[in-house]
């Protein structure tokens, strides 16, 4: 009976959007326009204002994808306008209501200052509050015509993603160049209805809230005179007073709301356009802060703040006045918000010292969160090198994007690989470009995982993924939203705050071990091969730079460390470690660019190490090592032959060949180098691969084996892998031709070509090198006591190895070969923590069960035993193949045996021979207790390895 929800949700709605929005400007003039479109790459203010411009009309198309216009345009304020609030409305022909990927304009007065940037949602440009009527006016804007990549939701591909493909048809249409009077009453009406809707909508039909809404806004329209919307505004505000006037309830939710402009550095759009993006976006941040004294805007990556500064000096001035009224708040600390997988651990931790230093440096703040919403997942390195560089928190939202297991949490501690922990939060509204619209409210409240223990959260608010920043109408909206009966308090405040305020309320909040993973975009990590792998070659060559260099200056008297070029490259890689860069998940043309970068990079990099290199003299050629390991492994020297040679970790020796202890033998398609026994069959997977010294076979099946899925994701294309890739694909097993191309004694190769597909072709090199001689002696591992000669090697130093290869640099201009997995050993260092942490739970399992630790066939360091453990004379046994030989069982038998062994019972201990007397207690007990002894002794030395 009388439900008359329909009616009045209606009726409000139309009134709203059709009669309210439409008089909030009150009347408008147009300016006179004129045009100049800029050829080729954008140009500087100076070059624009000198430009011939022609007459422009409105409604008139303009703007090739990724060009610039510049617009003059000149006006005067009417006389009849004075007293009221002038303000200049530009509308570009703007798509949508998203300010990040689409046409964009940054407004200069005649002087080239920036005033003021224009976008969707953010159309005008303050003139006079009040005016007094004749004010002249004359704006240079400079307007960016991207384009909008997103169309039609990525469903088909595009050629608008490089400037090389994307043609010279006009993207946009103008619509409107006005100045106009704000109707500041009819402007606040707007809001309370927006916000009011916003709460009503979300608030259950059972909730009292909701109909005591409902009913005001339907008295409020009929106080609303159609016909003279501007004089009957404050009237239609009176009926909505109380409503909006009621206080929330004592337990409400606190959001604590922070500014937020997020700016991708590079994505649907090239670096050069990110930093015109900086601009525009901090632009309206410092306007907006002239007009909200209680505005905050929290702001990361240093490398955008250094654009500004080079680029746009006035604006740079702004932001420095902002900080020093605590409106603006840097955070983050890091050069760019980086990928959070991707980057070696050297890179994070310059990242994190790049991005301090500059806040420090340039504003007296030192930076105390880790300002990550939208990398792609991060590991589980990162809580130990945020709380090494000085951070208290760390925050994202992405993981909120999982495809299948909802995060558990949305405040907690995150304890990373070595046991730090930092105290970390999701904001529960899912979004970084928060609103505060009624439906953002009520997600954030309903999606707190913390209820009961937590009482509030963080919302990053304004308009982002390219930028535009917060706007005046958020701010409003906040504003309502601060007390307000049915609603989650919002007040707005510095991050810094918000984490003091939740960690005193929850300081006993749950603890999240390892990686935060994301469900989602999984596909990025597979694409753009060539940025990743420039991003790993530029880290090497960093770190090989910066060892020789620093070599040189420590003992060459006329060198000097090349800081300036070192920090200016440094910082290029850190930027091409942003989110959307180094995953391959931007256009084309960021792609294009950052390739060339990096073999810019490379090609400087290889020079400042060879100036190094030279400054340390010596005259011949010889071989460098960067890598903390001793190496023995075949290079290829300036004449292009190959030599064995032997380097000394970071150090080099001259190059002076010499034969590797066990060189390569190539028989048909079999590589050998006395460590491992490679045969590749007639279709060019692996057959066998065969550990030489383990004497056991690796490979369960054939090795090799290439295999194609189908590729389609449910949406974005190149971003995701969902789970039903692996139930259809083709293995490759017809291969065109495989052929030795390398039977050198220090080089073995077999190359294997396999066309497929339409036109494909893959092109595959196996190589076999010399192994590195193992080491005769065992270094210690402490610097106090060495291990005894008679204890076993670990599991884990079974098989000696050399570590994956550093970067390494020789004078040939060549790269040196590298070497396959197994060469010189890793003894008496500290296995890896998960190694560590196996060996100590299976000797605590030992030692539980009384079990008898299992012996090498051949007992310590490879000396033959007998049955009873005893060292026995004589060489161990040749290699038996996998069939077994002289003195042992077959495989399978010799399995069986052990399967049999393992079910002797809970002691599993071997048959004693009987003591005299029918009794064999004594000589059991002794061996129990000796057992148990070398126990304790081992535990004892685990422990000192781990402390050493």
């Amino acid at each position: 009976m009388h439900d008359e929800r329909r009616r009045i949700e209606e009726r409000v709605e139309r009134l709203h959007t059709q009669r309210i929005k439409p008089a909030i400007y009150a009347a408008t003039v147009p300016f006179e326009v004129e045009a100049w479109q800029a050829p080729g790459e954008p140009v500087s203010f100076e070059e624009a204002a000198a430009a011939r411009y022609e007459p422009f009309a409105m409604n008139t198309p303009w703007g090739p994808p990724w060009g610039t216009t510049w617009f003059r345009m000149r006006g005067e304020v009417p006389a009849a306008f004075a007293g009221r609030r002038v303000e200049a409305v530009i509308d570009l022909g703007f798509v949508g209501d998203w300010p990040g990927n689409q046409a964009e304009a940054l407004v200069h007065l005649p002087d080239g200052r920036p005033l003021k940037a224009v976008n969707p949602l953010n159309q005008y440009v303050p003139i006079a509050n009040p005016a007094t009527g004749g004010e002249r006016i004359d704006y240079l804007v400079e307007a960016a015509s991207n384009p909008d990549i997103l169309a039609n939701n990525f469903s088909e591909p595009t050629l608008l993603g490089d400037v090389l493909t994307a043609g010279d048809k006009p993207l946009y249409t103008f619509q409107r160049a006005d100045i106009a009077v704000l109707d500041e009453e009819v402007w606040h009406l707007d809001l309370d209805i927006q916000v009011l809707l916003g709460v009503m909508t979300h608030l259950g039909d059972h909730e009292p809230r909701r109909h005591e809404i409902m009913h005001a806004l339907d008295r409020a329209m009929d106080v609303l005179d159609l016909d003279d919307i501007s004089g009957s505004a404050a009237a239609v505000r009176e009926v909505l007073a109380p409503v909006l006037a009621k206080p929330a309830h004592a337990s409400a939710h606190v959001i604590s709301g922070v500014g937020h402009a997020h700016i991708d550095s590079a994505w649907l759009w090239p670096i050069r356009e990110t930093k015109r993006k900086t601009s525009r976006t901090f632009s309206n941040v410092t306007s907006l802060a002239d007009e909200y004294d209680d505005f905050i805007f929290a702001c990361s990556q240093a490398q955008q703040y250094e654009w500004v500064r080079d680029n746009y000096p006035h604006v740079w001035a702004r932001i420095q006045e902002s900080v020093k009224k605590g409106q603006w708040a840097p955070v983050g600390g890091m050069w760019v918000e980086s990928d959070g997988n991707l980057p070696g651990g050297e890179a994070i931790a310059r990242q994190l010292i790049h991005g301090k230093r500059f806040f420090i440096e340039h504003f007296g703040i030192e930076t105390k969160g880790v300002w990550l919403p939208d990398s792609f997942g991060y590991n589980a390195a990162y809580p130990q090198l945020a709380k090494l560089a000085g951070n208290d928190w760390f925050l994202t939202q992405k993981i909120s994007w999982n495809q299948t297991n909802k995060f558990p949490h949305h405040t907690f501690w995150w304890e990373g690989i070595d046991g730090t922990r930092i105290f970390t939060h999701f904001p529960p509204v899912d979004t970084y470009n928060a609103r505060f619209s009624g439906e953002e409210m009520d997600r954030a409240v309903r999606n707190y995982a913390e209820k009961g223990a937590g009482t509030r959260s963080l919302a990053p608010f304004g308009w982002g993924d390219g930028g535009g920043g917060p706007t005046r109408e958020i701010m409003e909206r906040a504003r309502r939203l601060a007390d307000l009966e049915g609603s989650p308090k919002v007040v707005v405040e510095h991050p810094d705050e918000f984490f003091a305020k939740a960690r005193a309320e929850y300081e006993d909040a749950p603890v999240w071990h390892g990686e935060l993973y994301l469900e989602l975009h999984r596909a990025t990590y597979t694409s753009q091969a060539r940025t990743k792998q420039g991003n790993r070659r530029s880290e090497h060559k960093l770190r090989e730079a910066e060892l020789w260099a620093t070599t040189a200056a420590l003992h060459a008297p006329d060198y000097t460390y090349p800081y300036d070029k070192l920090d200016r490259l440094w910082k290029t890689v850190l930027l091409h470690q942003f989110h959307d860069i180094l995953p391959g998940s931007s256009i084309a043309w960021v792609h294009r660019e950052a390739e060339a970068e990096y073999a810019r990079v490379a090609e400087e990099l290889e020079a400042l190490t060879a100036e190094a290199v030279a400054a340390l003299g010596g005259g011949s050629a010889r071989v460098f090592n960067t890598s903390p390991y001793q190496r023995a492994e075949v290079i290829r020297t300036a004449e292009g032959s190959l030599a064995y040679v032997s380097v000394p970790a970071n150090g080099s020796a001259a190059v002076t060949p010499s034969e590797p202890a066990q060189p390569v033998t190539v028989e048909g398609r079999v590589l050998d180098n006395g460590l491992v026994r490679v045969e590749v069959a007639e279709d060019g997977t692996l057959s066998s691969v065969y550990d030489l010294r383990a004497q056991r076979e690796v490979l369960a099946e054939a090795g090799n084996l290439l295999r194609l899925h189908t590729d389609l994701p449910n949406y974005w294309d190149a971003w995701d892998i969902d789970k039903h890739y692996r139930n259809r694909y083709t293995d490759l097993l017809e291969a065109s031709a495989v052929e030795v191309v390398s039977d050198d004694p220090l080089l073995g190769a077999v190359r294997v070509t396999r066309d497929f597909g339409k036109g494909s072709k893959l092109v595959q090199t196996i190589t076999c090198a010399p192994a590195a001689p193992a080491s005769t002696s065992r270094p210690r591992s402490t610097g106090t006591r060495p291990r005894r000669s008679s204890k076993p090697a670990s599991r884990w130093m079974s098989a000696p190895r050399t570590p994956p290869p550093r970067s390494s640099s020789a004078t040939s201009s060549a790269p040196p070969t590298p070497t396959p997995a197994g060469g010189g050993p890793l003894r008496g260092l500290r296995p890896p923590l998960g190694a560590r942490r196996r060996t100590r739970l299976r000797r605590r399992r030992h030692q539980r069960l009384h079990l008898r630790p299992r012996r090498h066939p051949h007992g310590p360091r490879g000396r033959r035993h007998d049955d009873q453990g005893q060292p026995q004379p004589g060489p161990r046994p040749a290699h038996p193949g996998p069939g077994g030989g002289p003195g042992q069982a077959p495989l399978h038998l010799r399995a069986a045996a052990r399967r049999e062994h393992r079910g002797r019972g809970r002691r599993g201990l071997r048959p004693q021979p009987a003591a005299p007397g029918g009794r064999r207690g004594g000589r059991a007990r002794a061996g129990r207790l000796g057992r148990r002894r070398r126990h304790h002794r081992r535990g004892r030395q685990a422990r000192r390895r781990r402390v050493g």
